[in-house]
């Protein structure tokens, strides 16, 4: 958290606003069963399952057989304990690091040494915390492709020799800068399903940085909220930041949510800045000393601030392109964004707001989508309207006391609106222009009472179904004094361990401004937390989980969640889970892979017809230092350089495929 999101958790609310929930359990029920297309009767068969109170936690061997699943059947490992540094998958399944971070891209970059990092050779390899991660195979080949990752945040502690970083300060922050943004390496393999390896000077290779050009689009651009004295036209921003989650379009670009980005920036402490996190302190990082646009105190760049907190799209196919910062999606802590094309043609992305007490939106584009005009299609995000949701439950409130005790009727469901912020290039804001509602979505959030969110972070349509899956990662200020009650979408009083929601908009269309909604788990580990619940699967079926963060899903339909918390919470290290969506076995986790100590589960890729799965492993060891590491993933070797003294090489974030394997015993290489 102190260089993730600047122990945002440790402070006070952003969301002071005092928009309240509300219920209307009757008409909330009758608006469900209208948006499902189910009569009084019908409604009833969505229970699925009974729930069953007091039943132990999961362990491997209890667990039923794996249903299904193609070349990715897996008996359920055990969770790990938190302080394991190892890689932990299947039986029947090995690992192997694709690329970690100091890897070089280009001919001409240097090796990693540790203790020679310089801003050229980190801006010539692959960057720190790499977070979402695609791997995106050349049509035709199956044999050749691009890996995508961004890299969020750095650990500076864990990256810089405590004695050189102290007196190296400004060259530890341009190297950190070189180490954000993101990485298009080249991959290539042998034939489908075994491993793949980056291809060092392959000609889309490529870095961004926290100082690469991007362009500006969408209503906002050119607005006098982004002009600075470096950029009086506002259409040209130096980088990107605390890059989290993302997407990858149908046209084969790749998006990516600016999150944290308020931890960079020294500034004024107005309302405004308030509502993001920022304050008139020194940062952290200490960026503001060494280029000027990271303090609104410097004269010229009081707007620099408002030029992050974008979804951006990147062309990984094209070297030489100039990334894009889309203002019509609005200006927030975005996760990510994900996108589906509606029946009508238009583009529709999804986007969480990763903070206690935020919002869930989406955006449908003017355009529509053409197949195959890739250029056209790179524009479909630059004009359209922006929504923000409000949920409403259908149970009596005396039954929603915050302990999550499952309502009478079954399940916690209802209805819920999209609320219009910008709509046919009008802002639908009182008080707010266009530009204001873009740059400020938050304020514009608070003015129309969206509802706020336990952490909404990965929000992600099911390509097989349709149906929409929100993490709602934590949020242990809920219902606590002065903050926002419990509500039947946030039926857990400080909430720790999080929970998912799924939703489904009108007849399935992603244009609607109407939706149903249910809570598909309310995390934790049952053995130790009643409130926990799987959509009515028994609770000793189940392999416990906690933090939601990332999700995705596999060629049947299936639900996968990575986790960013484990450690913290349950004790476990954090982990990769499958859940069934459908039939008898809704709401079955079952837990595939743990990562090292101190890490985070990124980036969840899923290729079940292959028989792999990828995860970027970020801030492996992050609970040890540079002179005390606690992992030593992926290398656990001695460092040649230091070997005489043996001393060790320190952990490095890094991709790693999991694969089928007649040799794999489901352990640590």
């Amino acid at each position: 958290c102190h260089f993730k999101c600047g122990n945002a958790c440790a402070k006070d609310v952003c969301n002071t606003s005092d928009n309240s929930y509300f219920r209307d359990i009757a008409d909330a029920a009758l608006s469900r069963r209208s948006i499902l297309g189910l009569g009084a009767v019908a409604s009833a068969a969505l229970v699925v399952g009974v729930e069953t109170v007091g039943a132990t936690a999961a362990q491997a061997d209890t667990l039923v057989a794996p249903q299904g699943g193609g070349k990715l059947a897996f008996k359920a490992i055990a969770p790990v304990p938190r302080t394991v540094d190892a890689v932990t998958v299947p039986e029947g399944y090995d690992w192997a690091t694709i690329i970690r971070w100091g890897d070089p891209l280009f001919n001409n970059t240097a090796q990693f040494d540790i203790n020679a990092q310089t801003e050229k050779r980190q801006a010539g390899q692959f960057g720190y915390n790499n977070d979402y991660l695609n791997i995106i195979v050349d049509k035709y080949s199956g044999r050749s492709g691009v890996l995508v990752a961004n890299h969020e945040y750095t650990n500076e502690d864990l990256m810089f020799e405590p004695a050189w970083f102290a007196a190296n300060k400004a060259e530890a922050a341009k190297i950190a800068m070189a180490a954000h943004g993101f990485s298009v390496v080249e991959v290539k393999r042998v034939k489908s399903g075994t491993p793949w390896a980056y291809v060092r000077g392959g000609e889309r290779n490529r870095r961004i940085t926290a100082t690469t050009p991007f362009a500006v689009d969408g209503p906002a651009a050119g607005s006098d909220l982004l002009k600075t004295v470096a950029d009086p036209e506002g259409r040209t921003v130096l980088g990107t930041l605390n890059n989290c989650a993302g997407g990858t379009t149908p046209w084969g670009t790749v998006l990516s949510g600016e999150e944290n980005f308020n931890q960079y920036f020294r500034c004024t402490g107005s309302a405004s800045d308030a509502r993001y996190g920022l304050s008139d302190v020194a940062t952290e990082r200490g960026w503001e000393d060494v280029d000027p646009r990271f303090s609104a105190r410097n004269p010229g760049y009081e707007n620099e601030i408002n030029r992050f907190g974008w979804i951006v799209e990147i062309d990984p196919q094209n070297p030489t392109s100039t990334p894009v910062k889309h203002t019509a999606l609005g200006r927030f802590k975005h996760e990510g964004a994900n996108v589906r094309i509606a029946d009508d043609g238009r583009v529709v992305a999804y986007s969480g707001d990763d903070e206690r007490f935020d919002y869930v939106y989406k955006f449908v584009s003017k355009a529509k989508y053409r197949r195959g005009d890739r250029k056209h299609n790179m524009t479909l995000l630059s004009q359209g309207n922006l929504y923000v949701a409000k949920f409403s439950g259908n149970s009596p409130a005396a039954q929603i006391d915050g302990s999550a005790a499952v309502p009478t009727d079954g399940a916690f469901d209802g209805s819920g609106s999209w609320i219009p912020l910008v709509k046919d290039g009008a802002s639908m804001v009182p008080g707010m222009s266009v530009e204001e509602v873009l740059v400020y979505t938050r304020l514009a959030g608070d003015k129309v009472g969206a509802t706020k969110m336990d952490r909404p972070e990965d929000v992600e349509p099911n390509p097989v179904t349709g149906k929409l899956y929100i993490a709602l990662t934590n949020n242990t200020q809920r219902d606590t004094t002065g903050k926002a009650t419990v509500d039947e979408a946030n039926p857990r009083t400080k909430n720790r361990d999080g929970h998912v929601i799924e939703l489904t908009e009108r007849n399935n269309d992603a244009t609607a401004t109407e939706f149903a909604w249910n809570i598909l788990l309310v995390a934790g580990d049952p053995s130790k937390d009643e409130s926990t619940y799987f959509s009515g699967y028994p609770k000793d079926k189940v392999s416990p989980i906690s933090c939601p963060d990332n999700l995705a899903f596999d060629s049947k339909g299936n639900l996968w969640i990575s986790t960013d918390g484990q450690p913290g919470t349950i004790g476990y290290c954090d982990a990769l889970h499958k859940v069934t969506l459908t039939g008898a076995e809704r709401g079955r986790v079952e837990q595939f892979l743990a990562v090292p100590a101190g890490a985070e589960t990124c980036g969840p890729l899923i290729h079940d017809r292959d028989g792999s799965v990828f995860v970027a492993v970020q801030h492996p060891g992050e609970n040890g230092t540079f002179q005390d590491p606690t992992s030593f993933f992926p290398d656990y070797v001695l460092s040649p350089s230091k070997a005489k003294r043996g001393e060790v090489y320190g952990p490095r974030p890094s991709v790693v495929q999991v694969f089928s394997s007649t040799k794999g015993n489901g352990k640590n290489k």
